[in-house]
C-alpha cells in the first residue's frame, strides 16, 4: 500500500502532478505549492471532485468561507481546500476574491437577501445562507426596518438577520437543526436552498461552536462518543444516528431528524419506522454517536 492510499483525497491536497506543500515528506508529487487563501465571494459555489461544470457536486462552499488556491486554470477553475472542513475539490475561479476585509457577521437566518441598498424595495442583488460570513460596517434604517451596510459598499443587509461573529454560541444544535424542515434534499449542498444529511449536521453542531467534518463517514468516525448499546440503549436529544452513507439526529427519544434522501427534503419522521425503512437499503445502522452539549 503506498503513501497515497492511506491519505483520504477529500481532506489532503495531492495529486500526481501537485500537491500542498504541507504533505512533503507524505506524498510524491511533481511539485508542492504552499498556496495562498482567498475569500469566497459568490453567494455560495459547489465544490466538484473533477474540473467540469457536468462533474458531480461533492460540496459546497458558503459565501464569506476561505479556501486555501493550489492551482487556477485558463479554463476557470481552482485546485482548493476549504479552511473550514478541510474539503478538497474544484471551484469556479469567478466565485473567488480578495480576502480581505474579514468578516464581521454571520447569517443566522435560514437566508437573506442582498440589497443594492438599506430598501426592501429595491430588487436584492441576491441570497446568503445561513451561516455564511460577511464583513458589514455602517448602520441605516429605513421605514423602521434596520440595515447593516457590507463594507464593500455594495449593498444592505437586514439587521436582525445577521449576528457579530463573535456572539456567543447557540446552545441547542438540534433546535438549530429544526429550523431546516421542508428544507429540500440536494447531495452535496450545504446552503438552505438544499443540502444533505451530513450538511445538516454539519451546520447546525458549527452554530453551537461544534467543527465536524463534512461527510457521514467522516462524522462517524470522528463526532463525540460511540453508544456501545447503539439504539437499544437509552436515547438522547442530540445523539447521532448513522447508517453506512447516511447520518440523522434523534430529535427525542421517538423521533429522527434528518435530510432524507426517500422523503427528498429535511423531515422529523418517527425514528423506529425510519430504521426499518432504511434497513432496506442501507443495512442496520452501523453506530450511534453522542455529543455532550447543553439544552
Amino acid at each position: 500500500m503506498n503513501a497515497l492510499s492511506l491519505l483520504d483525497p477529500r481532506s489532503h491536497a495531492f495529486r500526481p502532478d501537485l500537491a500542498d506543500a504541507r504533505l512533503q515528506g507524505r506524498v510524491e508529487a511533481q511539485r508542492f505549492v504552499e498556496g495562498t487563501l482567498r475569500r469566497i465571494t459568490a453567494a455560495s459555489t459547489p465544490i466538484r471532485g473533477a474540473p467540469r461544470t457536468d462533474g458531480g457536486v461533492a460540496s459546497e462552499a458558503l459565501h464569506g468561507e476561505v479556501v486555501r488556491v493550489f492551482e487556477e486554470t485558463i479554463e476557470g477553475w481552482a485546485f482548493v481546500q476549504l479552511e473550514t472542513d478541510g474539503y478538497v475539490g474544484y471551484v469556479a475561479s469567478d466565485a473567488l476574491g480578495a480576502v480581505d476585509p474579514g468578516p464581521t457577521h454571520r447569517v443566522t437566518a435560514l437566508r437573506t437577501f442582498v440589497y443594492p441598498e438599506a430598501d426592501l424595495r429595491r430588487p436584492p442583488l441576491g441570497l446568503l445562507s445561513f451561516g455564511s460570513v460577511l464583513a458589514l460596517g455602517g448602520e441605516a434604517v429605513t421605514r423602521g426596518t434596520p440595515y447593516r451596510l457590507l463594507k464593500n459598499g455594495m449593498g444592505a443587509v437586514v439587521a436582525t438577520h445577521v449576528a457579530p461573529i463573535d456572539d456567543a454560541p447557540a446552545l441547542d444544535f438540534v433546535s438549530v437543526a429544526e429550523r431546516f424542515i421542508e428544507t429540500p434534499y440536494l447531495w452535496g449542498g450545504r446552503t438552505s436552498l438544499g443540502l444533505d444529511c451530513s450538511a445538516l449536521v454539519q451546520l447546525s453542531l458549527a452554530a453551537t461552536g461544534i467543527k465536524a467534518p463534512r461527510d457521514s463517514d467522516q462524522q462517524a468516525a470522528s463526532l463525540g462518543d460511540v453508544l456501545s448499546d447503539g439504539l437499544l440503549g437509552t436515547r438522547l436529544r442530540g445523539d447521532l444516528v448513522f447508517w453506512k452513507g447516511h447520518v440523522g439526529i434523534v430529535a427525542d427519544p421517538e423521533t429522527l431528524l434528518h435530510a432524507s434522501g426517500y422523503q427528498m427534503e429535511v423531515v422529523a419522521e418517527p425514528l423506529d419506522e425510519a430504521v426499518a425503512r432504511i434497513a432496506a437499503s442501507a443495512g442496520l445502522p452501523t453506530v450511534v454517536r453522542r455529543i455532550a452539549f447543553e439544552t
